[in-house]
Formats: structure tokens, sequence, C-alpha cells
């Protein structure tokens, strides 16, 4: 029998989701910590051969994100993560809408005529 996630379905603010504002993303954000997490996602064509990093869901921070989780075991192509999930029942697993092919795509979207100044 195979395991079960603690978290199956999508959350309503996950920033994989093409409908999220990340500046909407409840408990806080921070643009600094959205983009470390580009440290979870596996390099096109390459093997990981050190241990999985993960994206957590920014609501339970208790279990995988499920846009992150979909994302990566499709065409992020993240193989140890494919091996770590052929344990888990994944038929369960609900996206909630259309969602981002990219990280890079999840950040915010720069607004035109805003500049930023250096101190």
């Amino acid at each position: 029998m195979k395991k079960k996630l603690l978290h199956e379905k999508q959350c309503k603010k996950c920033p994989w989701k093409l409908s999220t504002d990340p500046h909407q993303i409840p408990h806080g954000y921070s643009l600094r910590k959205h983009k470390s997490l580009k440290l979870t996602i596996a390099n096109p064509g390459e093997i990981q051969t050190t241990c999985i990093k993960a994206m957590a869901c920014h609501e339970t921070q208790e279990s995988y994100c499920i846009g992150w989780l979909v994302n990566q075991l499709g065409q992020g192509n993240n193989i140890p993560l494919r091996i770590k999930m052929l344990n888990y029942d994944l038929s369960v697993v609900q996206l909630d809408g259309e969602q981002h092919e990219t990280f890079e795509e999840t950040l915010p979207k720069k607004k035109k005529g805003v500049h930023s100044v250096k101190s």
C-alpha cells in the first residue's frame, strides 16, 4: 500500500498558480525568501546526487507545495523526487487552475515605470 501525502490539494494562493499575485500570499511575503527557493528546482538535464531540497507549502509548512511537486515531477524532471514519490499515492493530488511552467514565472512581475533606487 502506498503512502499518502500530508497535503494533497493545492492552496488557493499557491505561487505556482497563474492567478496568484505573490504579494497576496498569506502569512507575509518575502521576495528574498521566494528567490531563495530556486535551490529547490532541479536543473533540466542534470541528476541530483545529494539530498532533495523541497519547497514547503506556505500554509502548512509541514508538507510539500503541491504546485512545486507537480512541476518537479513533470516538466521539472526532478529525478530524485520522482524516485522518492514512487512510494506515494499521487493519484489524489489536485491542482487548482492554470500553472506557471517555470520557477522564474512564479516571482512577482516587475511593474512598468517603476524603478528601484539603490542607496
